[in-house]
């Protein structure tokens, strides 16, 4: 019992060490409190009625629906469909395809798991733009290329069973074959 004793002594002298106040600081500091912040001047406040939200007055311009030359249009333009374009689905892209651009070939798979407004793919070996490639979506007779952020990145069309040619968004010549 009597090391019970002992022991439970030495337990609570223990916990009250931990209760001791120690300092930050070293010898001999004083308890520093920061320095008040100062008030600073707050801007006026306006208030004006919002517009009608009934009321069809867009602020935003309206979305482009014009042409422009197959593959080499801006990022978020519409294309318009390369005249000799073949029908396309979805389905009939899904797998490995052998990317020819700029001089240079490499590899592309093409899935049909969700990502984003398109499908998951993804290049290996690939230069310049398609190397930011991450996804892809069949837009009529066009296969829209994009990067990792959704951002059209390439247009292409069917010329023939087992190929596809179009360009990146800066000019790029881009072939698709089996």
């Amino acid at each position: 019992m009597r090391v019970f004793h002992a022991a439970a002594g030495l337990a609570v002298v223990l916990a009250l060490t931990g209760c001791q106040r120690t300092s930050m600081g070293g010898f001999g500091s004083q308890d520093v409190s920061p320095a008040p912040l100062q008030a600073q001047p707050v801007p006026t406040v306006s208030s004006s009625q919002l517009p009608d939200p009934t009321t069809n007055t867009s602020q935003f311009p309206a979305a482009p629906t014009g042409a422009a030359a197959p593959g080499g249009a801006p990022a978020g333009t519409q294309v318009a469909a390369a005249p000799n374009a073949l029908d396309v689905t979805k389905e009939s892209m899904v797998g490995n395809w052998r990317v020819s651009s700029a001089g240079s070939s490499c590899d592309m798979f093409l899935t049909l798991t969700n990502l984003g407004s398109g499908s998951r793919g993804g290049t290996r070996g690939c230069a310049g733009e398609l190397t930011t490639m991450g996804s892809w979506e069949v837009a009529g007779k066009q296969v829209v290329l994009k990067d990792r952020g959704g951002s059209p990145i390439a247009r292409l069309y069917k010329t023939a069973d087992a190929r596809f040619d179009g360009s990146t968004n800066s000019g790029q010549p881009v072939s698709l074959s089996r």
